[in-house]
């Protein structure tokens, strides 16, 4: 919702460049998102030791996805708004970061 909401603002304010860059944003954190999800469901931690290391190959995946991404959307998009994109990614990634916290009762 957060990414489709910057879009929106960014493709008024900056037409379809701008929105377009913010989806790319956008994109980046969610897709990176499941990798992490797909790394981690892969393993099946028999301990504390292993469920880290699970843990910690799956953040890997996330981070070598974000690096891959960015540097694919930087390198084949000539017309990116620079300051979009990396608005919205940075927005997303806040998000996923802090939907950790929400508590369900």
């Amino acid at each position: 919702m957060a990414t489709v909401a910057m879009a929106l603002v960014a493709g008024l304010a900056m037409g379809t460049h701008g929105a377009l860059s913010a989806i790319a944003g956008g994109l980046i954190s969610f897709i990176a998102g499941l990798g992490f999800a797909a790394a981690a469901s892969m393993n099946r931690a028999e301990d504390a030791g292993a469920a880290l290391l699970a843990a910690l190959r799956a953040e890997a995946v996330k981070i070598g996805l974000i690096v891959i991404l960015l540097w694919a959307v930087l390198a084949t998009y000539k017309s990116v708004v620079a300051l979009i994109f990396f608005g919205s990614f940075a927005v997303t990634v806040a998000l996923f970061a802090a939907a950790v916290f929400v508590h369900e009762d």
